[in-house]
């Protein structure tokens, strides 16, 4: 249930993330649903948007501090190929929320989904190299970037803007080492 709602809302977005959906794509009985999320939709999103961490946390460490290519590297292409398999319908199910609500506690959650992501990346980044101010502000950089693309590559239909904005950051990558 939590990676159908989680789907959804990378594809289709907060008001379109229903009980009903999830139960629909995942073939729950709707019984289940309401019992694992008594708190209703929010309790689901709040879950969906925990999922969609882990995930990433798991791409990018999977990397490994080898370098800060590799590890700038994993990052484009998690996003790169979530595009391309899901033929530019689907993004990131954080910036879903955020755009979509004004609930304090979705909101919340969403930065905190973006804050680990950067601590990550910091940490990845400062153990390949980077001095840790550089590699905290390359680390926002890159995911600013990076979801800025996957939003104008899903409006486009297209992986051109996505490829022209991730290509800029190992071009500023190189600069920053040098």
């Amino acid at each position: 249930m939590v990676v159908g709602a989680t789907k959804l809302l990378a594809s289709k977005g907060l008001e379109a993330t229903s009980f009903s959906e999830v139960i629909e794509l995942t073939e729950t009985p709707r019984g289940s649903i309401y019992h694992h999320f008594p708190g209703g939709k929010d309790e689901l999103v709040l879950a969906a948007l925990d999922e969609a961490e882990r995930r990433m946390l798991d791409a990018i460490s999977a990397a490994g501090p080898v370098s800060a290519e590799t590890v700038l590297q994993a990052v484009v292409e998690v996003w790169r190929d979530l595009l391309s398999t899901t033929e530019v319908t689907t993004g990131c199910a954080a910036v879903a929320v955020t755009v979509a609500t004004d609930n304090e506690a979705l909101l919340d959650a969403s930065a905190h989904v973006f804050e680990t992501w950067t601590e990550r990346l910091t940490d990845l980044f400062t153990e390949a190299g980077l001095e840790a101010e550089t590699a905290r502000s390359f680390a926002s950089t890159v995911l600013a970037t990076v979801e800025g693309a996957v939003v104008i590559a899903r409006a486009k239909r297209s992986l051109e803007a996505y490829d022209q904005s991730v290509a800029l950051l190992g071009i500023l990558l190189k600069a920053l080492k040098a």
